[in-house]
This record gives C-alpha cells, sequence and structure tokens, in this order.
C-alpha cells in the first residue's frame, strides 16, 4: 500500500532545505504522495529511508521524454483514472504519419504543410506537435533521408520501421533530437532496445496483447532502456480503448511496474470521420500519443480540442489578463463593454465584437476565470470593482466617453454601478450573439 504524506514525511530529513523546489519537506512529502515529484529530487535523504520510501517515491507511470530542447514532449506521470479526481497533467502527443517513400519536393511540402498545423483556441496555441516518419520503402537509405530532412522542423520524431538496422540508420542522423523508436516486438524487440540504449533514445514496444506488452517493457528495460512507450493498437477500436484503460488502471491500482509507461495508438481509418472520432476516444482514454494518417488541418482541429479541453486543470480555469482591450481601429469615442476574463467568455465577446465590424473596447475585469453570472453571484464582479476599473488609469486616458456596456444578466447591478461610477450604465443583451445587433443599433443611436 502506498504511504500517506505524514508517513512518508517521518523518513525525510526534515531540514526544509528547498533544494528539492519544494518550500518545505512536507510540501514534499506530499508531492511523492500523490506521485509527483521522484525522491531523487532530495539530496540528502538517508539510504535507510530511501529503500523504504522506494515504492512510494516512483510514479506508477514515468514520465518519458520524447525529442529535445523547448518543443519537446513529456507524457506519462499521470496519477489518477478520471480528471475530476485530481487532473490529468501531460497533454498527449498528436502526430502525424509521413512515409518515406515521398520524393524531395513531395516530402518537403508535407513538411511545410506538417508545420503550419498551428491553430489559436481561447488564447492558446495548439498544433500537431509530432512526426511519425514511417519506413513503407523497406529500405534504409530513404528511411535515413526522410528523417534527417524531418528532423530540421524542430519536432518530437517517431522513427517506425520493423528493422533495427533501419533504425540504426535513420537514428544516426537525428540522435541528438532523441526520437521515439518504433517499435520493439516479439521478432525484434532485443535488437531495437540495443539500439535505443545505444542511442539513449526512448523505445516503444508494440504487442497484440498487455501481457506481451508487459513482458516486452520488462525485457527493454533489462537490457537498460529506461524510457519506454506501450504501443497498444489493436485491429479494433474496443479492444484499442479496453487495452488503454486496463493498462491505466493496472499502473495505477496494481502497481504493475511492467506496464508503468505511457501508451501511444496508430489510428489509419480511411474514413476521415471515423478516424477523428478514433483518435478523440483515444485521447479521452489515456493515449499519452496518438500517431494518425489525417494531415488535413479540419480534421487536427477537433483533436487537439478534446485534448486541450482534457488536459486542462478543472480547478483552474483558463483566464485571460484583466486590461482594457481595443477591438479594431478604436478611437477615444468607441463604445465599452464590460466582461470577465474567463477566457472561454472573453473571447467569445470578442470575436462577436469583431464580426460587428464596431471598434470597441472590452474591458475585463478580475474575477478569478469564472464567467459572468458565477462572478457576480460569488461577488467577485460587483460595481464596486467595475467602478474601480472605469475610474482606472488606462480607462480616463483611452476612452473620452463616459456610458459603459454591461451584460444583461448584470441589470440588476446598474444602479449600484452608476452611482458608484458616475458613468452612465447602458444594459447590453444577455448573450454575446446580441453584441452585434447592439452595437449597431443602441450604441450608434445613443
Amino acid at each position: 500500500m502506498a504511504l500517506k504524506a505524514l508517513d512518508i514525511f517521518k523518513l525525510l530529513p526534515k531540514t526544509n532545505c528547498k533544494k528539492c523546489g519544494c518550500p518545505t519537506c512536507l510540501a514534499f512529502a506530499m508531492k511523492l504522495a500523490q506521485k509527483q515529484a521522484t525522491l531523487d529530487q532530495c539530496p540528502d535523504v538517508s539510504e535507510a529511508s530511501r529503500a523504504a520510501l522506494d515504492g512510494a517515491a516512483a510514479p506508477p507511470i514515468r514520465l518519458v521524454a520524447i525529442g529535445a530542447g523547448p518543443d519537446k514532449l513529456e507524457i506519462g506521470n499521470e496519477t489518477v483514472l478520471f480528471r475530476h479526481d485530481e487532473a490529468f497533467y501531460h497533454a498527449p502527443g498528436i502526430g502525424v504519419l509521413l512515409p518515406d517513400t515521398l520524393d524531395e519536393r513531395a516530402l518537403a511540402e508535407a513538411c511545410a504543410a506538417i508545420a503550419g498545423l498551428r491553430f489559436t483556441r481561447v488564447g492558446m496555441e495548439l498544433k500537431a506537435n509530432v512526426v511519425a516518419i514511417e519506413n513503407r520503402s523497406g529500405a534504409a537509405e530513404p528511411f535515413e533521408r526522410t528523417a534527417a530532412v524531418v528532423k530540421q522542423l524542430g519536432l518530437p520524431m517517431v522513427l517506425m520501421t520493423a528493422e533495427a538496422a533501419h533504425a540504426e540508420r535513420a537514428v544516426a542522423v537525428c540522435a541528438e533530437a532523441r526520437p521515439l523508436i518504433h517499435a520493439a516486438t516479439d521478432a525484434n524487440g532485443e535488437a531495437m532496445a540495443r539500439v535505443a540504449r545505444d542511442r539513449k533514445c526512448p523505445l516503444a514496444v508494440a504487442a497484440p496483447d498487455l501481457e506481451r506488452a508487459a513482458a516486452l517493457a520488462a525485457m527493454a528495460r533489462g537490457a537498460g532502456v529506461e524510457d519506454i512507450v506501450l504501443d497498444l493498437t489493436a485491429a479494433h477500436t474496443l479492444d484499442t480503448l479496453e487495452a488503454l484503460t486496463a493498462s491505466r488502471r493496472l499502473a495505477l491500482k496494481k502497481k504493475m511496474r511492467d506496464l508503468g509507461y505511457p501508451a501511444m495508438v496508430v489510428v489509419r481509418a480511411e474514413d476521415p470521420l471515423v478516424n477523428v472520432a478514433d483518435c478523440c476516444a483515444f485521447v479521452a482514454k489515456y493515449a499519452g500519443l496518438v500517431i494518425t494518417s489525417l494531415r488535413e488541418p479540419a480534421c487536427l482541429l477537433p483533436v487537439l480540442t478534446v485534448s486541450q479541453n482534457l488536459y486542462t486543470d478543472p480547478r483552474k480555469p483558463i483566464q485571460v489578463e484583466a486590461k482594457l482591450c481595443p477591438v479594431g481601429a478604436v478611437t477615444p469615442e468607441s463604445p465599452l463593454l464590460i466582461t470577465t476574463n474567463f477566457s472561454l467568455t472573453f473571447y467569445t465577446v470578442e470575436g462577436e465584437v469583431e464580426a460587428s465590424r464596431v471598434p470597441a473596447y472590452i474591458g475585463v475585469i478580475d474575477t478569478e476565470g469564472t464567467s459572468v453570472l458565477t462572478a457576480f453571484a460569488s461577488d467577485k464582479l460587483t460595481a464596486e470593482k467595475v467602478a474601480a476599473f472605469l475610474k482606472s488609469e488606462d480607462v480616463t486616458r483611452q476612452i473620452k466617453h463616459r456610458k459603459v456596456i454591461i451584460p444583461g444578466y448584470l441589470s440588476a447591478m446598474s444602479g449600484a454601478l452608476q452611482e458608484e461610477s458616475g458613468w452612465e450604465v447602458m444594459v447590453g443583451p444577455r448573450e454575446a450573439s446580441g453584441i452585434s445587433r447592439y452595437l449597431k443599433t443602441v450604441w450608434s443611436g445613443a
């Protein structure tokens, strides 16, 4: 049974030296108990304590890094089955398949297209962040050549081949980028493990069932490979989902060390809609790396959106900076709308203001990332708070009129706000969808 934080604390030095990066030994003990730290971070722990804490200190799912530098991908180190129990911490890599059969021109075009798979959603950049090179040619030279070109993208790479000799040649031109070598199987496991060990690269193991996957992971670890990824792709979507779920559950609940690694899947469904649906399902059910044969932006965006939604901390809403935001070619006479700093609310309002083609200011109030009604009900959006914003230097310097538009749901605040601020308070639409019409009719006639 895993030790509790206080049990772990009793075995620590209790010096509060901060060498581990935590403010106190108790804080470090809590992180160890939650599997969010490793005992190696404490340089002063005694050997006796280290032996006692070995089981508690090791995360049930190893954190594995693919790639190097600022764009490296870290997957694993998850501690719960369900997001609402705590949070999911390391978003899965979303990668695209690239065959090694493309000529020079087609390869350059494909790389440019992959580099362009970037989107902005609620103020955050989403992108396809892995390239999986498939040794479809069956030869070493095209595989090596493609790896050398793709390395220039700076994205984490997966080298997919059944031949250890081909993997060795491709790794030789990009070893410093720490590509994931895919995949060790019953047929080539020892040879692939040697390549991964000698080149200090992570290794994927692929097997038809969890028992064989665990055995291959144990073999790779025994051969000196520390960073392992389990390829749990099965012939059918349901079988893959069952394998992903069972692997996560056995690692977390049963502490099965041989399954304590992040998982990956490769999706090859020919129907784009089925492919997208499968990718989204695997992201939701514990895949740390999803490789797809799709490269169209419209197909990748839904998968990235699901990942973004699941891998944000439910206890910490996504927020934007509280400030005065101009939209369009504003003037000192442009309208001022008030909203909260909950990102979804802000970007919805901003989009409607842009669509209206009426230049306007958006006054973003710090409500700790809560929506308009939630903030109003919890006294995080009050007349006093809005009045203080209206009296701020930014507002008084940039806006010459004294009219402010508040959301329709805040109509009860209008009297108090007018009295507190001295501004004329105009009650806007309840829903953001009504902003465009409001600005073109009510504001323009005010």
